[in-house]
C-alpha cells in the first residue's frame, strides 16, 4: 500500500550538505539557489539549516559554536542531540567539494515528496468536489501548476551562454523563416515594422482602448493573420461567445456584411463566398474558449494543455478586467497586478506572445486631449510595468462630430477622419515606440492598412 511507503528522502545527503557548510560557510551560498529549509526531510536537519541561514543573514561566521548558540536561542539544540550532533556532521564529510551534488539530491527528493502531496490533494478533490467536474479539473491543474511554478527559479547564467543561445536561434531563423522562434506577424506592415517583425515570443502585449473602439476586432484580425501564416492560436473570450467570434471572422474572410450573414439575407453568389470562406477558416489552427468568469489559473492550465496537445504560438485574452483571482475581489488594483504578473509569467513559461486586451479608464474622456496615455490603463496596477508592449486604439471620430471638425479653422483642408483609427505603440520594452493609422470597416467589422509614413519615437 502507498500509505506504508516512506516518502523519498536521503538523510546522508542532508547531513553531508550541513557538514559541508560547517566546514566551509561559502557552501551555503552555493546551495542557497537550490535548497530551502522545507526541502529537508528530517526535522532536526531543517532546524540546523534554518539556524545557518539566520546566522549568515546577521553577518556572523558559520561554525559549530555560532550554530549551537543559534539552536539554543531557538530551543532546539538539546532535542537534535546537542553539540555532539554538529560535531558528527563535520566528521562525516572530508571536504565541501561535492556540496552542490548533495544539494541536488535533496532538492529532487523534496520535489518528489511535494508531488506525492499534490497527488493526495487531487485525490481529495476527486472524492469531495463532484458537483462541477470542469471546476475540479481546474483545481487539480492549479495544484500542479503551483508545484511547478514554485520550482521555476534558476541559477545565474554566464553571458557567453546567453549569446551562444542567441546565435543558435538566429541561425534557425535564417534557415527557416517559419520557425517557431520567429515573431508572430500581425498582418499590418506598420505594426510589424515597429515591433521588429511582429509579436515576440515570451512578450506580454497589452492592447487597450475605451469600449467599442475595436480592440477585440483588431485582436481577432491579428489572430487570423497569425494562423494563416501557420501559427496555432488560442483565444480566451470572456465577453463574446465563440459563435459571435466565428461570425466576425466569416464576415472578414468573405467580405460580406456581418449583418447579412447573421440574418441570412444573402444572394446565391454571396452564399458561395461564405462557403469558400468557411472552408478556408476551418483549416486554420484557431481554438476558442468562451468560458465566462475564468480564473487566472484556469487560463494557465488550459493554455498549457493546448500547447501540449496541439502546439501553441499565440494566446489572445479578451479581456483582462474580466479575469478573476481565487479568493481576491476586494482590491481591484492589487488583483489586476496579480493578473498581469501571471500573464507575463505565462508568456515566459510557454515562450509565446500573450496578447491581452484591456479597458481604459474614463480619464481619457475627462480631459481635453482624448489621446490615451499609459496611466489611463484601467485599474492599471502593474500592467504597464509587466507589459513588454502597450498599444492603444484612438479614434478621433468618436470624440469630435463632423460638423465640429469642419467648423474648426485648424482643420481646413483636412478631411474628417471617419473610421480612421490611430494605433499608438506607447511602450515597447525592446524597441521603438510609434503610431500608424488603420481604417475600420464597419460593415465587415475589420481593420485594414492605410499607406502612410510611420512615426517613430524613442525606446521605452
Amino acid at each position: 500500500m502507498v500509505s506504508n511507503r516512506l516518502p523519498p528522502h536521503d538523510i546522508n545527503a542532508e547531513e553531508s550538505v550541513l557538514g559541508s557548510i560547517l566546514i566551509d560557510k561559502e557552501s551555503l551560498i552555493t546551495v542557497s539557489g537550490i535548497l530551502g529549509p522545507k526541502d529537508f526531510y528530517r526535522e532536526k536537519n531543517k532546524w540546523v539549516f534554518e539556524s545557518m541561514l539566520e546566522v549568515y543573514n546577521r553577518g556572523d561566521a558559520i561554525d559549530q559554536v555560532t550554530i549551537a548558540n543559534e539552536l539554543v536561542n531557538q530551543g532546539n539544540l538539546e532535542e537534535l542531540g546537542g553539540s555532539a550532533y554538529l560535531a558528527y556532521l563535520i566528521s562525516i564529510v572530508p571536504s565541501s567539494v561535492h556540496v552542490k551534488e548533495y544539494a541536488t539530491v535533496i532538492a529532487k527528493t523534496s520535489q518528489l515528496r511535494q508531488l506525492i502531496k499534490a497527488g493526495s490533494e487531487i485525490v481529495d478533490i476527486g472524492f469531495t468536489d463532484t458537483s462541477d467536474v470542469t471546476n475540479s479539473y481546474g483545481k487539480a491543474e492549479k495544484i500542479l501548476f503551483d508545484l511547478k511554478d514554485g520550482r521555476s527559479s534558476e541559477d545565474f547564467t554566464h553571458l557567453k551562454d546567453v549569446l551562444e543561445q542567441y546565435m543558435k536561434e538566429t541561425a534557425n531563423l535564417k534557415g527557416d523563416p517559419d520557425s517557431a522562434m520567429a515573431p508572430v506577424t500581425t498582418g499590418f506592415e506598420d505594426m510589424d515594422r515597429i515591433l521588429s517583425g511582429g509579436l515576440q515570443n515570451s512578450d506580454l502585449v497589452v492592447l487597450a482602448a475605451r469600449p467599442s473602439l475595436g480592440k477585440s476586432t483588431l485582436a481577432f484580425n491579428i489572430a487570423r493573420e497569425a494562423s494563416v501564416s501557420g501559427k496555432t492560436v488560442g483565444i480566451f473570450s470572456l465577453e463574446m461567445s465563440k459563435t459571435q467570434i466565428g461570425m466576425r471572422m466569416l464576415a472578414n474572410e468573405s467580405g460580406i456584411n456581418a449583418t447579412k450573414i447573421r440574418t441570412g439575407l444573402i444572394t446565391d453568389q454571396e452564399e458561395q463566398k461564405i462557403l469558400n470562406s468557411i472552408g478556408l477558416l476551418s483549416d486554420l489552427e484557431i481554438y476558442i474558449d468562451d468560458s465566462p468568469m475564468l480564473e487566472v489559473f484556469q487560463i494557465l492550465a488550459k493554455a498549457r494543455r493546448l500547447q501540449a496537445e496541439r502546439g501553441l504560438d499565440l494566446i489572445v485574452i479578451d479581456y483582462m478586467q474580466l479575469l478573476n483571482i481565487s479568493g481576491r475581489s476586494d482590491n481591484r488594483v492589487q488583483v489586476m497586478s496579480e493578473i498581469s504578473r501571471a500573464l507575463k509569467g505565462l508568456a515566459r513559461d510557454l515562450d509565446v506572445p500573450v496578447l491581452a486586451l484591456s479597458q481604459l479608464s474614463r480619464a481619457v474622456e475627462q480631459r481635453q486631449s482624448h489621446i490615451p496615455v499609459l496611466s489611463d490603463l484601467r485599474e492599471s496596477g502593474s500592467i504597464e510595468q509587466d507589459a513588454d508592449v502597450v498599444a492603444f486604439i484612438y479614434r478621433e471620430d468618436q470624440y469630435i462630430k463632423e460638423e465640429e471638425w469642419d467648423s474648426s479653422p485648424q482643420n481646413i483642408g483636412t478631411p474628417y477622419p471617419k473610421n480612421i483609427a490611430k494605433i499608438i505603440i506607447a511602450k515597447h520594452r525592446n524597441g521603438p515606440v510609434g503610431e500608424f493609422p488603420l481604417y475600420f470597416r464597419e460593415d465587415l467589422i475589420k481593420f485594414e492598412s492605410i499607406v502612410r509614413p510611420v512615426q517613430q519615437g524613442s525606446m521605452d
